[in-house]
């Protein structure tokens, strides 16, 4: 059996590799519909709100090229400075996408019960706390 790594790195790298192939046509990537979602849930958004809140995702270059690429596309605007919100193209677009996404999820889950899905949530969690409480940083130190 391959280690948890292994699996978690390349369910990650097919999800972004679909994602990314399923969205080209609409001119966005994983990232810029993560940054859309995440303006979309905060209308007038500071962008480095938008970034830290994505930064488990991507690092801050990315994050960038993905605002820029939606404020450039119409997907969103600027109503103040350093703010952004979705254009009414953009929200009408968006619901469009969600479309897509759901599709996504049912063939990424597909034969995965909602018992098992949250199991598998639940049991990532609790590794990430793990290693990132103070004890989890401990250790790595002791280590070091």
């Amino acid at each position: 059996m391959k280690p948890i790594g292994y699996w978690l790195n390349r369910t990650d790298k097919a999800l972004t590799r679909y994602m990314n192939d399923m969205l080209a046509g609409l001119g966005l990537t994983r990232t810029a519909w993560q940054v859309l979602n995440v303006i979309h849930d905060t209308p007038r958004i500071a962008d480095t709100e938008v970034v830290s809140t994505l930064s488990i995702n991507a690092d801050t270059p990315m994050l960038t090229k993905a605002i820029d690429a939606v404020l450039v596309d119409g997907w969103v605007t600027r109503p103040a400075l350093d703010r952004l919100t979705l254009t009414p193209d953009g929200r009408q677009r968006l619901a469009r996408v969600a479309e897509r996404v759901e599709a996504f999820r049912t063939l990424s889950t597909a034969g995965i019960s909602q018992d098992e899905y949250r199991t598998a949530v639940h049991v990532l969690e609790r590794m990430a706390r793990n290693l990132e409480t103070p004890m989890g940083l401990r250790a790595k130190a002791d280590a070091g």
